[in-house]
């Protein structure tokens, strides 16, 4: 009997030996974190090992979620935060369930036109009027962060709120080193030197913050602190309301005590389809995102990308031309659910995809619209994303925003908040008739109350038989579509393993603009072959950053995209 037990655990350890060599080939150099314990991968390893931590007291991924998400104000303030807004997707393995929270923030029940821009008529608006919107308090919305995460873990969470934030409040307080990608950010970020608080934490004699310098955080430790304590009436009611309403008060800004009083997370229906027998989830209105991603993939199923090959032309045009019938059906028709009627079903049904299909030829790109690019509808890509499943196999996929980097700019004196500049992203321009794109779209029109459509949509995938077999989504602004479909498809479609597929180059087309923005590992030879076809080619940055987590037989393989600094994958190291 010793001996059949010892020849089947050879057998066994073999086989998953022969996978690993396999997956883990050292002709690749994209190696993924492996783990059969609990992972999370996110813009900040710091954040990241927070989150690992947690797991390790026995925490769920929801409860490493909300540690991950207050943690990433302090590492990657740019973008992590507590004043802004997302979207999560949260699966629960005992029970199969799969929800999805709209934590989006919201205008202010005050905000308007006039009070704006000056105009209550859309076709009076200058240009040079939206930088009310851009930057200072005015272009604030109400936040939704700390909404969101707590709710998530009031539902689902398995530990107290004291014991989950405690690591983040002792982060703050003891401070972290300034790297060189953070030093650089405050310098490039001019909204920070005009707010007297922002200069005051992110700047040093008129500079900003050395590198190797320690950023501590006192103001917003007690923040996250009253938090820890009174849960969502530590930020929306009490001291720190008060606090944010007075600073509104004082500087001509809209939110008050009311609107932080009345906002609220909501439970939405995850959105979904079939693409190669997997089943894709993600997010639904106000997200004009997931709509993008799940339009594209849907055109992509008419075609047999394998043949094309990962890295050919052919596969380029065809993720191009997709994403421009995806973000077509974004820019038209979608906006937030409770102030419009978002025809889901249409947008999606088989006859549109059909109709969208046809339009699309595989020698030549489509025809190109000369409409000029409208600047105020463009989204910053400062957004950040991170993944985390524990050892039971419940899973996160969160994305969240303050819209541009550091969003407007503004710190609320006394708590450490930086504030989102989410009234950028509605279709002022609804109603000008001499005006297309995004920019007019009717369910996106601003109004008081309402939540901006948004690109964020955090991604989460299951295989033929059910299981859960990857969790993924990334920054980016309008990009974030392109990059979470070339991930997808990378995984799907071309066999590749998690760390291959985040490397892949990665392309942008966007709806109604002419070009595509590319990366520069892009080949030359699909460069000129592209052209020749008809596309134009606009080098761009670097698009997206995924983190990623991939799934295969009950084994976790992480993979932190490296596009941008200091992102990593922690694994939880105790069962």
């Amino acid at each position: 009997m010793k001996l059949v037990k010892s020849l089947i655990l050879i057998c066994l350890f073999q086989i998953q030996s022969v996978f690993l060599d396999e997956y883990l080939d050292y002709k690749s150099p994209f190696h993924p974190t492996i783990s059969q314990n609990g992972m999370v991968v996110s813009q900040n390893i710091e954040s990241s090992r927070i989150g690992a931590q947690i797991l390790e007291a026995g925490g769920n991924a929801v409860d490493a979620a909300v540690a991950v998400g207050f943690s990433l104000t302090i590492t990657l303030p740019r973008a992590g935060n507590l004043g802004g807004g997302g979207f999560m997707l949260i699966y629960m393995k005992e029970s199969k369930e799969l929800f999805s929270i709209d934590y989006r923030s919201r205008s202010s029940l005050n905000s308007n036109l006039e009070d704006l821009f000056g105009s209550k008529l859309p076709q009076q608006i200058q240009d040079s009027d939206y930088d009310q919107t851009k930057y200072g308090y005015k272009a604030s919305a109400v936040p939704g962060t700390v909404y969101g995460l707590l709710e998530a873990h009031e539902k689902f969470g398995v530990l107290p709120l004291s014991e989950v934030l405690q690591p983040v409040i002792d982060q703050a307080q003891k401070g972290i080193m300034v790297s060189y990608d953070l030093h650089n950010a405050i310098g490039s970020t001019d909204q920070l030197k005009e707010d007297p608080e922002s200069k005051r934490i992110y700047f040093k004699d008129n500079k900003p913050l050395p590198i190797g310098s320690v950023l501590k955080r006192p103001d917003l430790a007690k923040t996250i602190e009253t938090i820890s304590k009174h849960g969502k009436k530590g930020f929306y009611d009490g001291w720190v309301a008060e606090k944010i309403n007075s600073s509104m008060q004082e500087n001509a800004g809209f939110i008050d005590k009311n609107d932080l009083k009345r906002y609220s997370s909501k439970f939405r229906d995850p959105i979904g389809l079939n693409y190669r027998g997997y089943s894709v989830y993600t997010q639904g209105p106000p997200s004009g995102g997931g709509i993008t991603l799940l339009t594209a993939l849907n055109i992509l199923n008419f075609y047999n990308l394998e043949k094309y090959k990962k890295d050919s032309y052919q596969t380029y045009h065809l993720l191009a031309e997709a994403l421009r019938r995806g973000h077509n059906n974004r820019s038209h028709h979608v906006g937030d659910p409770d102030y419009f009627k978002v025809p889901m079903n249409s947008l999606l049904s088989k006859e549109r995809i059909r109709t969208l299909k046809k339009s699309l030829t595989l020698d030549k790109a489509s025809n190109a619209s000369s409409i000029k690019k409208h600047d105020y509808v463009e989204e910053g890509k400062d957004t950040t994303h991170y993944s985390i499943i524990d050892k039971k196999g419940n899973a996160v996929s969160n994305t969240y925003t303050l819209g541009y980097s550091f969003g407007s700019g503004v710190t609320i004196p006394g708590t450490g908040i930086l504030m989102n500049n989410q009234m950028r992203n509605f279709a002022y321009k609804y109603g000008d008739d001499s005006t297309e794109s995004r920019a007019s779209s009717p369910g996106n029109k601003f109004e008081p109350g309402k939540r901006p459509m948004s690109t964020m949509h955090p991604v989460m995938v299951f295989d033929k038989k059910g299981q859960l077999t990857l969790i993924t989504g990334s920054p980016g602004g309008s990009q974030i579509p392109a990059a979470n479909l070339r991930l997808i498809t990378g995984v799907i479609d071309f066999g590749l393993h998690v760390g291959d597929a985040t490397m892949l180059p990665r392309i942008h087309k966007d709806w109604p603009y002419a070009g595509i923005e590319y990366e520069s590992t892009l080949s030359s030879d699909n460069l000129s072959l592209l052209s020749r076809i008809g596309h134009r080619l606009d080098l761009s940055d670097t698009i997206g950053s995924t983190q990623s987590i991939q799934i295969i037989d009950g084994i976790n393989y992480g993979f932190a995209d490296p596009r941008r600094p200091n992102a990593g994958v922690s694994t939880q190291k105790t069962n």
